[in-house]
């Protein structure tokens, strides 16, 4: 294997970007994560601020 001096090393470019069904399964995960995460948070200030919660 050769070694690469500093300008053929600076001449070196990246591939394209390719977007599968991986990454974009991964990324809807992520956001439906998120979003669950808010929604329970939301739900859980509501019932405190309404004095509706539980007792343990």
């Amino acid at each position: 294997m050769k070694e690469l001096n500093k300008q053929e090393l600076l001449n070196i470019e990246g591939g394209e970007l390719n977007i599968n069904g991986t990454l974009i399964s991964s990324l809807t995960r992520g956001i439906n994560a998120i979003l669950d995460l808010g929604r329970s948070l939301g739900t859980a200030i509501r019932r405190i601020g309404s004095n509706n919660v539980c007792s343990l």
